[in-house]
């Protein structure tokens, strides 16, 4: 027996079991989400795709011990995904389902069709889904229902995703196979979660209900037209951000990049995604991210929703912020819920701070890491200080 760690549906999971059991068999049987069906089990009917680190993978030929570390993303995890739910209700306008069994797999495949094909090119489409296989439909209704995702999304302006975010060959899950970019050979699967580097494929940041949410504000001397202008410059947000940089290029409306974070002996390095929303006309925006923590194996979800208000005749701004968050994990155990408030506090002035060294021209000043412990020192000088004065 080996025991693995991974994270399912954004949930911290870490289960013994034996070397040889099949990801769909694990899943199935001792996570009860049977949403992932088999079929063949020789990985030719696409009945058990899923997403290993956002990339469609056969769940039935990949061994669950070479995921240790990796984010599995089932048909259950994808409830409030915006592209799986535009595709679920083209499948039933478009009688794209009859027994439902190759569905789950069909819908994921679709989605990464969606993300990543400029048009609806029905050729295009019937290659994409070819390892997907149908008994009833006859594969028309299936087609026709993605194709007017793709149209509709198109039409709205959301661009696609080039290789849907792929930067390496080889076998999804975990970062491995071969770099497009370097000649390092694949990555060994151990079972330390601290020995394997972060993985490099893109992000699937879905919306997500948060199981904590709580209000912050703070203010800035700019006007509000230049607050958001900078709002909409990712990079020189992330610097004003404490502890967090970025991986790679952003674009307006997704950045990858990393936080770390410190809580006494226990340091913490969430690499995530973010997804990014604007409304100019409204001056007001919204931030949706996910991490993770390969050491801890901890996992967080968080979702900012923010607001520009004028003061003082236009030229200050009152930056209301509206905070939701789910934490997984074992950090989740010891990050009590008024411990990531005041965290959050204290990120939330930091970063009022730096954003008005910014504008102003000048650079901010950023720690490593978000230390939890100084912080939990400055909340008992507050409370030692309370008792002196009564």
């Amino acid at each position: 027996m080996t025991t693995i760690g991974l994270t399912v549906n954004g949930r911290a999971v870490s289960k013994p079991l034996d070397p040889r059991t099949h990801l769909a068999d694990f899943l199935r049987d001792q996570l009860d989400l049977t949403g992932t069906h088999l079929g063949c089990e020789h990985g030719v009917c696409g009945a058990c795709t899923l997403l290993v680190d956002g990339m469609p993978a056969r769940s039935c030929i990949t061994f669950a011990a070479t995921c240790d570390g990796a984010r599995v993303t089932t048909i259950e995890g994808l409830d409030d995904d915006e592209v799986a739910t535009e595709l679920r209700a083209a499948f039933s306008r478009e009688h794209a389902l009859q027994c439902g069994y190759c569905t789950p797999g069909m819908l994921i495949s679709a989605r990464d069709l969606v993300l990543r094909l400029e048009t609806s090119d029905e050729r295009a489409i019937r290659v994409g889904m070819s390892g997907n296989l149908c008994r009833c439909t006859g594969y028309v209704g299936i087609v026709r229902a993605i194709r007017s995702v793709i149209d509709a999304r198109r039409g709205r302006g959301i661009v696609p995703i080039p290789g849907a975010g792929r930067r390496e060959l080889g076998p999804v899950g975990s970062g491995t196979g071969a770099s497009t970019t370097s000649n390092r050979p694949a990555r060994p699967v151990t079972a330390s979660a601290e020995a394997q580097p972060e993985a490099s494929a893109a992000i699937d940041v879905p919306d997500f209900v948060p199981d904590k949410s709580f209000d912050e504000q703070f203010t800035v001397a700019f006007p509000p037209a230049k607050v958001f202008e900078m709002f909409g410059d990712v990079k020189r947000v992330a610097t004003c951000l404490p502890g967090a940089s970025l991986t790679a290029t952003p674009a307006p409306d997704r950045a990858e990049g990393q936080i770390g974070v410190k809580l006494g002996p226990i340091s913490a390095n969430f690499r995530g995604a973010v997804r990014i929303e604007r409304d100019p006309a409204t001056l007001s925006g919204r931030i949706i991210g996910i991490g993770n923590d390969q050491r801890s194996r901890s996992s967080t979800q968080g979702d900012v929703r923010y607001r520009l208000l004028p003061l003082e005749g236009g030229t200050s701004t009152r930056v209301e912020l509206s905070i939701g968050y789910s934490l997984r994990g074992f950090l989740a155990q010891i990050a009590r819920e008024g411990l990531v408030r005041d965290l959050a506090k204290r990120l939330t002035a930091d970063f009022a701070r730096n954003l008005g060294a910014s504008l102003s021209g000048v650079a901010p000043v950023q720690p490593k890491q978000l230390n939890g412990l100084m912080l939990a020192f400055d909340l008992l000088k507050g409370f030692f200080k309370g008792l002196r004065r009564n």
